[in-house]
Order: structure tokens, then sequence, then C-alpha cells
């Protein structure tokens, strides 16, 4: 996973509700549509993840890497991502409609 930079670690720990705009992907986000439809009118077992909540997505994505939520693949991808990785990912994801 590439780090994120000085900057934006300290953007997000100065305003933690800031949305990053589409452009601003934070490293790693772009990987969830593989799996996760970005497509409302597309049918998927996979759960959409565009437009909610970014708590949720934390709350899904810690209960994962801690193994509280079992799974086959998600468990070891939320493992590749710390708290502060999470974050921005979470709020990124959350501002997609």
């Amino acid at each position: 996973m590439k780090a994120l930079s000085a900057i934006a670690v300290a953007a997000l720990a100065i305003y933690p509700g800031v949305l990053l705009a589409a452009s601003d992907t934070p490293p790693g986000a772009a990987a969830c549509s593989g799996c996760h439809t970005t497509n409302a009118a597309v049918e998927s077992p996979v759960p959409r993840i565009h437009g909610r909540n970014a708590n949720e997505i934390v709350t899904a994505m810690t209960a994962f890497r801690t193994g509280a939520t079992p799974s086959t693949v998600m468990g070891r991808i939320a493992k590749g991502f710390t708290d502060e990785e999470m974050q921005p990912i979470a709020a990124w994801l959350a501002a997609q409609k």
C-alpha cells in the first residue's frame, strides 16, 4: 500500500470530516470497485459500498480485520490497511453517490 503523504495526514488530523473529491481518490480506495460495484443498476451478491456512511465502512473493515466478522477475502484485504488509511478511504467512498 502506498503511504499517505504527510500533508494528507496532517489535513485529516486537523479536519477529520473533510471529504475527498473523486479526483483525490485515496490510495487503496479504487481497488474496492473490483468487487463492490459502483453501478446501482447492477445486481451483485457483494454489497454496494459507495455512498454508505463512512463510520459504517470503518466499522465493517475493522470487524473484518480483527476476525469479528468472518469472511473469505475481506479479512485478508482489511489486514492490509491501518486505521489511518481506512479513514480517508471510508470518507471518499461515503462521498461517492
